[in-house]
C-alpha cells in the first residue's frame, strides 16, 4: 500500500477548549446523500478517544508545500506546543488549517473497529474550498506534490 499515493489531510477537534490534531492519509469519500467522510485513527492515538467524546470533527486537505504542517501533526507533539506558529483559520469549532486546499466539518455518523483502529464515518456539515493548489500525497514515506 506504500506505494499507492494517499491524499494527505489533518482532522482536528476541539473539545472544551482542548484541541488536537492528527495527520491522516485515511480520508475516504463515502456518500453524495447524505454526505458521508470516513477516517481511520489508531486506537493508540491521543485524538482517538478525545474523537469520540466530542462527537465531531473538522478535516483540513493539505496542498503542495504543506509537508510541515503533515510532519508536525503526524510526530505526535505535545498538546501544550501542538498549535504554537500554526496559522488557523478564525472561525469557531475545531481548528481549520491556513493554505489548505479545502476544510469539512464532520459531524460522527457511525464508527466500526477496524483491527488496531476506528473508522469514524462522519456526516460533512458543511465544506469550504481554499485557494487552488496541486494537493499533497504520502506514497513510498515522503510527502509529494501530486
Amino acid at each position: 500500500m506504500g506505494r499507492f499515493p494517499a491524499g494527505v489531510a489533518v482532522a482536528t477537534i476541539d473539545l472544551d477548549g482542548e484541541r488536537l490534531g492528527l495527520t491522516l492519509g485515511s480520508l475516504v469519500s463515502l456518500s453524495l446523500e447524505p454526505p458521508l467522510v470516513g477516517i481511520s485513527v489508531s486506537r493508540d492515538a491521543a485524538l482517538h478517544e478525545l474523537l469520540r467524546r466530542a462527537g465531531e470533527f473538522s478535516v483540513s486537505l493539505l496542498s503542495e508545500g504543506q509537508e510541515a504542517l503533515a510532519q508536525h501533526f503526524a510526530r505526535g507533539v505535545p498538546p501544550v506546543a501542538l498549535w504554537s506558529g500554526v496559522a488557523v483559520r478564525a472561525e469557531a469549532g475545531a481548528p481549520l488549517l491556513e493554505g489548505a486546499l479545502g476544510w469539512l466539518r464532520c459531524e460522527i455518523w457511525a464508527e466500526y473497529d477496524a483491527g488496531d483502529h476506528t473508522f469514524f464515518v462522519g456526516e460533512v456539515l458543511s465544506a469550504q474550498s481554499g485557494p487552488r493548489a496541486a494537493p499533497l500525497v504520502y506514497v513510498e514515506q515522503s510527502y509529494q506534490a501530486l
